[in-house]
């Protein structure tokens, strides 16, 4: 099982250039606790022992570190320390301050470019007039990662230009969607202070709905009262019907009782009568007989007992008839004002209904309408708890698409990190290529230096050989003055000179001089010649791809400015001395040179 680093290392390529200095990029993770004294070394594979370094850098942290996070961190090994190049594999060790290895990089090793290395052979389609096939081109390397680091660059503008087009209309979308948001806030507001003002009303109504209700039943309570003094009345009106029957029939029995009196004292009257003429017999008989006197005067005194006492009854019944007369007066006031409040009461009765069927009428319609209220204020409602809700289902909407955007947002700038990463370590490789360049450079002047020498030596020894065939032509011509030869070549100087085959492949290098026959000889200069350059393939150095890359600093770009201001001027130059024409440079001097 692998073992877990505390450090882990990123970006380590397959090999390095000893000339230039070797960026090692480290990430901390949280569980390792960063101190001064940690340092990262170089060691040839096969180490057992932490002395066994090659060199060693101290690791650094960011100035805004904190522990327990993670960070990407970077250190440099400078040329001078690093090792010659060879075959021998080494690798970063990163050694924190108690001795213990916290991480160990992949292998890479150390190597140097060819000259050679550095050229790029391409294809080129001639034009459609021309006969032939493609055109073998041999470019510097340096010139095509030039001209790819200008397309990089330029992609990398119109990243940036697109990603700020990209956040302006983010940001344009962000200003909408706040206005939208700020409008949807105000309806929102006005919305609830709507429904507010709607549930206010509905307390109200439900309010003067229980007030109304409260009223109904307190009128229904009072017309239960009134119906219930009704039925008492009623009653006590029944009652006191009753008693007026009951005291007509008393007055009746009265009067009748009175009428048979008024006939008993009529009686009694001729009675009296019939006693008095009986009297008046018997006073004329008491003369006659005053026995019979004596016994009438006893029979007088029971009658007139008999009379007193009857009268005393007369009495007594003419008080009482007075009195049940009075009785039957007020029997019949009392039943006149029952009749009056019976009436009263039923007149109330009647106007009690009257009002209670209005409020019914006018609690049914209030009951109605609130109803009605209530439904459209229930409808309302729901509107706008629907309306709230498609808000909120726009603003999760726009909430994803927001987080899609930023998501999106997030990879281009993971891939332009990436990219830029890949661009600079390309910008390195194009620096030790460009400082072979310059030492390529400094070669091929060294060797024209020596070139131009071997060129003065051969003309010195060309006007000495045309010096000699010149005075042994004049010596010629002076003894043989008629020779047909010597007119052939007063008319065709040419004739002199040798002719070269033209199917013949000449095959040369930089440093080979060129032949007599060449120099001697400028005749065959328009003749085509074919040109064969053996050429190797580039060495690559790949690199492990990682996700995490720094970012491009001002510095690389400067330096990248510089090293394409650099590789633009020394294109031609290196392209010049790389493949230099000797004869052309020979010939061109020859002919400026007097022959005589």
């Amino acid at each position: 099982m692998e073992k877990l680093w505390k450090v882990k290392f990123r970006n380590v390529g397959r090999g390095y250039f000893p000339q230039s200095r070797v960026e090692c990029h480290y990430s901390l993770s949280a569980q390792h606790a960063w101190a001064n004294c940690d340092w990262i070394g170089l060691f040839k594979v096969g180490w057992s022992s932490l002395r066994d370094y090659h060199t060693f850098v101290w690791a650094l942290a960011p100035a805004n570190y904190t522990e327990g996070t993670n960070v990407n961190c970077c250190v440099h090994f400078q040329a001078s320390y690093l090792p010659r190049p060879g075959q021998d594999e080494y690798q970063f060790v990163y050694v924190d301050g108690t001795g213990e290895v916290c991480a160990r990089s992949a292998q890479f090793s150390f190597c140097a470019p060819k000259p050679l290395d550095e050229l790029v052979t391409l294809e080129q389609e001639r034009d459609g007039d021309e006969e032939g096939g493609d055109i073998l081109l041999v470019v510097p390397r340096a010139e095509l990662l030039q001209s790819r680091l200008e397309e990089c660059l330029r992609e990398r503008a119109e990243f940036l230009q697109a990603r700020e087009e990209e956040e302006r209309r983010l940001k344009s979308e962000q200003e909408v969607r706040e206005g939208a948001e700020q409008t949807w806030e105000k309806a929102r507001d006005g919305l609830e202070s709507q429904v507010t003002d709607l549930k206010e009303k509905l307390r109200q109504n439900t309010e003067e709905l229980q007030s109304l209700e409260d009223k109904l039943q307190k009128g229904q309570s009072s017309l239960e009262a009134v119906t219930t003094e009704r039925d008492s009345l009623l009653a006590e009106r029944a009652q006191s019907q009753q008693r007026i029957r009951e005291l007509e029939d008393d007055i009746k029995a009265l009067r009748q009782r009175g009428l048979e009196t008024e006939s008993e004292v009529e009686k009694m009257k001729e009675r009296v009568k019939k006693m008095s003429m009986q009297r008046r017999d018997e006073e004329e008989e008491k003369k006659s007989l005053q026995t019979e006197t004596e016994a009438a005067l006893g029979e007088q005194r029971c009658l007139r007992g008999r009379l007193d006492s009857s009268t005393r009854s007369v009495e007594a019944l003419r008080a009482e008839l007075s009195d049940m007369a009075a009785q039957r007066d007020h029997a019949q006031a009392e039943l006149h004002q029952a009749r009056l409040q019976a009436a009263q009461l039923t007149l109330q009765l009647a106007d009690a209904g009257l009002a209670l069927r209005e409020g019914r009428a006018s609690w049914a319609q209030d009951r109605e309408a609130l109803r009605n209220g209530a439904e459209m204020d229930r409808e309302r409602v729901q509107k706008l708890s629907r309306e709230v809700q498609r808000k909120e289902e726009w603003l999760q909407e726009e909430r994803t698409e927001r987080e899609k955007v930023e998501a999106e947002l997030g990879k281009e700038r993971d891939r332009n990190r990436v990219q830029l990463g890949e661009v600079r370590r390309e910008l390195q490789d194009l620096r030790a290529s460009l400082r072979e360049v310059h030492k390529e450079k400094e070669r091929n002047l060294l060797e024209k230096q020596h070139l131009m020498e071997y060129i003065r030596q051969l003309e010195q020894r060309l006007e000495t050989v045309a010096d000699a065939k010149w005075s042994e032509a004049a010596l010629n011509a002076s003894s043989r003055p008629s020779s047909p030869f010597i007119s052939s070549e007063d008319e065709n100087p040419e004739a002199l000179q040798t002719s070269h085959p033209s199917g013949k492949l000449v095959t040369y290098t930089l440093c080979s001089p060129p032949e007599p026959e060449m120099l001697l000889f400028p005749g065959d200069v328009q003749s085509q010649r074919q040109v064969v350059i053996s050429q190797p393939g580039p060495v690559s150095s790949p690199r492990q791809p990682e996700d995490d890359t720094l970012p491009h600093s001002s510095e690389s770009e400067g330096e990248e400015q510089e090293v394409g201001h650099s590789g633009s001027q020394s294109c031609e130059e290196e392209t010049a001395l790389l493949l230099p024409d000797h004869r052309s440079t020979i010939f061109s001097e020859l002919a400026d040179s007097p022959l005589w």
